[in-house]
């Protein structure tokens, strides 16, 4: 079996973690207030805010954002507010309304990740990789010292060794503390390289595939065309153990108790409301309250597959907006704006997750999300990815 997994040496603030750690930049896409309040929230704190494009503002002077994020990091590296710890992985508690999820924060080899369609990996995508999406996230990667990534990348253990494990260890807590806007608790700690050489073969369990993205699919999907842009300049002795190669992220068991799949709705935005819900209505047999439609489709791929092909349609011959919503009632008020209209989708069952992945099969994009937003994960850790 392939060792998808290496022990990284990991980078954390040594104070400030409150100001420092904000959400993934692929949240609250279209709620610019949001962002404005975690911009008053940081001020001129250190924060991983300066490292990142919040998708709400792309499109908008990208190239003079993504050259900020470039010099943030390296003022960062220069400056004396960042710990680089020794070889190991962080053992994580984060705390929500949903319960408490632990993850184990490692990097994953790029070289066993792929999101192409009908390839067989031991890491896989778990939903299509639009290509225009990827194209500000790799220009973010390209050149840049360091990564601070938001992915959760599940893995499958139904007896939870892994984590049983951890929990009976006296570990060194290194962060502990609220998170930003109603992000619910985060706890941290260290895990050293001997102790996490025993944990992570215990995360390689059989299937196709071994592990799945769960969450940040296009941010793993730009690490992987960065290292292989990086690849062919590199000597032979070099690509075993160069820093582009992997990829940090948060490995969380699919049976944690507190994984709980939502759906991600649909939004139609600047559109005839009447002409789209008539449309809707006339293809799939639904309910409507106001402007939000529940269509009688099967929760998962193929209930989201028939909703995306009829509102790109719709979009196509009429014009509008797609957006994805989180959260039913965010559903309601949006779709409750002039030119708006909603679609209610149902719930993946997640013991379907790996399934539906097999034999390199992509879920249609923003099938089912983890947890709502505000429950998404926060930036904190990250690691170098050059030697420059």
């Amino acid at each position: 079996m392939k060792n998808c997994l290496r022990i990284p040496r990991v980078l954390i603030p040594r104070e400030g973690f409150e100001k420092w750690a904000v959400i993934a930049c692929d949240q609250f896409t279209s709620d610019r207030e949001y962002w404005k309040r975690v911009e008053r929230t940081v001020a001129d704190a250190p924060s991983t805010l300066s490292f990142i494009l919040p998708e709400v503002y792309l499109g908008e002077e990208d190239e003079e954002h993504i050259a900020a994020i470039r010099e943030n990091m390296y003022a960062a590296l220069e400056g004396d507010f960042l710990s680089k710890l020794t070889r190991g992985v962080i053992f994580t508690e984060r705390t929500t309304r949903t319960g408490t999820r632990r993850g184990i924060v490692a990097c994953i080899d790029l070289e066993e990740y792929s999101s192409e369609e009908g390839v067989a990996a031991p890491i896989r995508s778990s939903e299509e990789v639009v290509a225009e999406r990827l194209a500000p996230r790799i220009a973010e990667r390209r050149d840049a010292p360091l990564e601070f990534p938001h992915a959760i990348v599940f893995y499958r253990d139904k007896k939870d060794r892994a984590v049983r494990s951890l929990l009976r260890e006296e570990l060194e807590q290194l962060y502990d503390f609220d998170l930003m806007e109603g992000g619910g608790h985060l706890t941290g700690w260290f895990v050293p390289a001997d102790l996490a050489e025993e944990i992570l073969p215990l995360l390689h369990t059989k299937g196709d595939p071994l592990f799945a993205v769960a969450d940040g699919n296009h941010s793993v999907a730009a690490a992987k065309a960065h290292w292989e842009a990086v690849r062919p300049t590199l000597k032979k002795e070099e690509l075993a153990h160069h820093p582009a190669r992997f990829m940090l992220a948060e490995l969380v068991n699919l049976y944690d108790a507190s994984v709980v799949f939502y759906p991600i709705h649909r939004l139609i935005k600047e559109v005839d409301t009447e002409a789209f819900c008539d449309f809707f209505a006339k293809n799939v047999k639904c309910r409507r309250e106001g402007n939000v439609l529940t269509p009688a489709l099967p929760a998962g791929a193929e209930g989201v597959r028939k909703t995306d092909e009829l509102c790109e349609r719709f979009v196509r011959a009429n014009g509008g907006k797609i957006d994805y919503v989180h959260g039913d009632r965010e559903l309601a008020r949006r779709a409750s704006e002039e030119g708006c209209a909603g679609v209610r989708l149902a719930a993946m069952d997640k013991d379907d997750f790996f399934p539906s992945l097999k034999g390199g099969v992509n879920l249609p994009k923003k099938t089912f999300s983890l947890g709502e937003a505000k429950e998404k994960r926060y930036y904190l850790e990250g690691r170098e990815i050059s030697y420059d």
